[in-house]
């Protein structure tokens, strides 16, 4: 039995205020060289929303339901929260632990998929947040990508289930499920996950994408055509990025005859900014435009499934269990950081 003296819930972060924006995204881009007019081109995606990111009272929201959680089954942890771009940011969280004494953490990443930015990324950042605080930093282990864990699915399969709902009836047979995520550039995707695990072209990302969106649909009944799409992409033109976008995938459909679609963004454990603003109001006019009838599924976000699920994740990498997960592909054996580190 691992011994862990606290939990560690790790997010991205998100501007709270209009001044907040630039600042946040500054942080985010960091070492990248991207211009100062391309940042206040995406800060206008906040300002729509008064500056505020959903992200962190998501992350605020979600701690408060894990400790009930933990008190209602036992687990007696105290709950800390890091971000990567935001305050609470991740080195001062590290550093008031170790001035609380805490020794060992477990940490869970709010990131389901294997590629450098939602896992490596932030096994690189818990390692600066240590060195930063230096010798008295605790140990920090980082749960493994949880793509397919029960706990994740079956919330995505209610909400999605919900959405369909919300169709017209007329409509709900024929519905198209769209399962989006984030876009990443294709060398990158293809280099996510072990060598040895032997994954093709979009490497383990789009392998663990493509298996939750099977395995959503299956548990729907399986009776409706499905498809992988992205969103959310940032690179310059001339470097591949995973495709199609939402966005060319819409206009392609209504060509198609197709007049009702149901976005999943599976991509995502709760409905922050890229959500709302990519889903909620880019992909929603798209659609709106086309004639194409259009939901959203929510996200995983505080549903008590995702929540006890994590509890049991906390459980599984203390007691060094074999991973509970639904799909057959390979996953990240406990303790691994390879996993997602680039070939």
């Amino acid at each position: 039995m691992r011994p862990y003296d606290a939990f560690l819930l790790i997010s991205f972060g998100g501007p709270e205020a209009v001044d907040d924006v630039l600042p946040f995204l500054e942080n985010v881009t960091r070492g990248r060289g991207i211009p100062r007019e391309r940042l206040a081109e995406v800060g206008e995606h906040y300002y729509l929303f008064d500056g505020v990111s959903p992200i962190n009272q998501q992350c605020r929201d979600l701690i408060e339901a894990i400790r009930a959680d933990f008190a209602a089954n036992g687990v007696d942890l105290p709950i800390y929260w890091g971000n990567r771009f935001w305050e609470p940011m991740l080195t001062d969280t590290v550093a008031q632990m170790a001035k609380d004494g805490v020794r060992r953490v477990v940490a869970l990443a709010t990131s389901a998929f294997s590629n450098y930015s939602s896992h490596r990324a932030y096994l690189n950042d818990i390692e600066a947040a240590r060195a930063a605080v230096g010798p008295d930093a605790p140990e920090i282990e980082l749960i493994r990508p949880f793509f397919d864990h029960p706990g994740f699915i079956e919330p995505l399969v209610e909400c999605a289930r919900a959405a369909l709902d919300r169709l017209p009836e007329s409509e709900r047979a024929g519905a198209r499920l769209l399962f989006s995520a984030h876009s990443i550039p294709t060398a990158m995707a293809d280099a996510s996950g072990a060598p040895e695990q032997g994954y093709g072209p979009g490497g383990a990302y789009v392998a663990q994408l493509e298996e939750v969106a099977r395995l959503v649909t299956e548990r729907l009944g399986g009776g409706h055509d499905y498809e992988l799409v992205y969103q959310s992409r940032s690179g310059p033109p001339s470097q591949p990025w995973l495709e199609p976008d939402i966005n060319d995938r819409l206009e392609e459909l209504a060509a198609e005859g197709v007049s009702a679609v149901i976005a999943i963004p599976h991509g995502f454990v709760s409905d922050h900014m890229e959500v709302k603003y990519d889903l909620d109001h880019e992909a929603v006019e798209t659609a709106r435009r086309l004639g194409i009838a259009f939901e959203r599924a929510l996200t995983p976000g505080t549903h008590p499934r995702f929540v006890a699920m994590a509890r049991e994740l906390v459980t599984e990498r203390a007691a060094g269990a074999p991973r509970v997960g639904l799909s057959t592909l390979p996953g990240c054996p406990d303790g691994s950081t390879t996993c997602c580190a680039p070939r």
